[in-house]
Order: structure tokens, then C-alpha cells, then sequence
């Protein structure tokens, strides 16, 4: 099994960020991107597709990244998914991560690797890698990043609102968050244009 690695990076001229967000999927919450540009001399170990570690591994190496590295996190809102739909929501979020990362470096990326075959209308140089997470170092890094972040804002939303269990299923459809869906209605949070909600509100 190929790991993640900086083969793709070193193709392009440096500094190259990896970009990658986290929630397409959910019925519930934002969706949240993050952009990451490592120092490859003091990269951390163990960096790898967010899907494959823990959560308690993804906060440590989240840390690790944040002081080794330069990040941006951006967010697109309930609000803004509900408005502009959920494809378009992710490309906003990913651009605001890049705009974050460069506010905190001061310069910009000459190259900006993003997971997945599109991109966002920006004016970056940039190239969609498709599976980045998995072979591709600055797009792990990033998927580990979002993903810790937006699971720890469903953990603060899921003390506001109780009974969905979003602590342990972060907003994805579930047996048990479609069950409280049914029984407790939409929150909120829940994404009124994702089809299991919004058959629930036109009821």
C-alpha cells in the first residue's frame, strides 16, 4: 500500500499547500476545509489520511502540524449550504482556508494541491489530486486538520443541541440520528436541502 508521501510536492515549485475539508456528507453542520503548507525538514510523523487514524492520534498530530507548519481553516455555513448548495459551499470553504493559511504566512503558495478532481474559481495556481489524502503529505496533513476541527465543533453543537448524538456520529445520517431526527425534528444545524431534513420540514 502506497503512503503518503511528498512525491507530488516535489514536482511542483515550493512552497505548495495541500488543501482538503471535511462534512460534505452530513445531514448536519458546516462544511470545513483547511489548507496546510509543511517545512519538509520538520514535518511530523505519522501524518496520513485522516480517515485512517483515531481521533485521539488526529488531535495530537492537528497540534503537531499547527506548530510545524502554516494553516488556514475555513467554514461555510449551514446557512450558506442550505443557499448556495453543498458543492459550491465546499469550493467557498477551501477558499477560505487558502485565503486563512496566506494571511498566516505572509506569502502565498506558488502551487496548491486540493484532494479530489475540482477546484475552487480562485486565483490560485493549483491541481486537483484525486485521492491526495492517501499519497500526497500537505493534503493529509490538511484532511487531518479539517477533520479534528470540524469534529470538534460537533462536539460543542451537540452540547447545545442533545439527542442527536452527534458526539459520536458528527452529523452523518445514522440509524440513530435519522431516528432522532424523526422524533426530536430538525435543529438549527441540520441542512434544511439534504433530503432527509427537508422531507422532515415540508411535512
Amino acid at each position: 500500500m502506497v503512503s503518503a508521501s511528498f512525491r507530488i510536492e516535489r514536482t511542483h515549485p515550493a512552497p505548495v499547500a495541500g488543501v482538503d475539508e471535511a462534512g460534505r456528507g452530513p445531514l448536519a453542520g458546516p462544511v470545513v476545509a483547511a489548507a496546510v503548507m509543511l517545512d519538509r525538514r520538520r514535518t511530523p510523523k505519522g501524518i496520513n489520511d485522516s480517515k485512517k487514524l483515531c481521533a485521539r492520534r488526529r488531535e495530537d498530530l492537528c497540534g503537531e502540524i499547527r506548530v510545524r507548519g502554516l494553516v488556514g481553516v475555513g467554514i461555510a455555513s449551514v446557512e450558506e449550504i442550505d443557499t448556495i448548495n453543498i458543492y459550491q459551499a465546499t469550493m467557498l470553504a477551501m477558499a477560505r482556508a487558502v485565503d486563512a493559511m496566506i494571511d498566516a504566512a505572509g506569502h502565498e503558495p506558488m502551487m496548491v494541491l486540493v484532494d479530489g478532481n475540482a477546484l475552487p474559481k480562485w486565483r490560485h495556481t493549483a491541481v486537483a489530486v484525486v485521492k491526495g489524502d492517501a499519497s500526497c503529505l500537505s493534503i493529509a496533513a490538511a484532511s487531518i486538520v479539517a477533520k479534528h476541527e470540524r469534529d470538534r465543533m460537533m462536539l460543542e453543537y451537540d452540547a447545545a443541541h442533545p439527542g442527536y448524538g452527534w458526539a459520536s456520529n458528527k452529523g452523518y445520517g445514522t440509524a440513530a440520528h435519522l431516528a432522532a431526527l424523526g422524533a426530536l425534528g430538525p435543529s438549527p444545524i441540520h441542512r434544511r436541502s439534504f433530503a432527509p431534513v427537508r422531507q422532515l420540514v415540508l411535512l
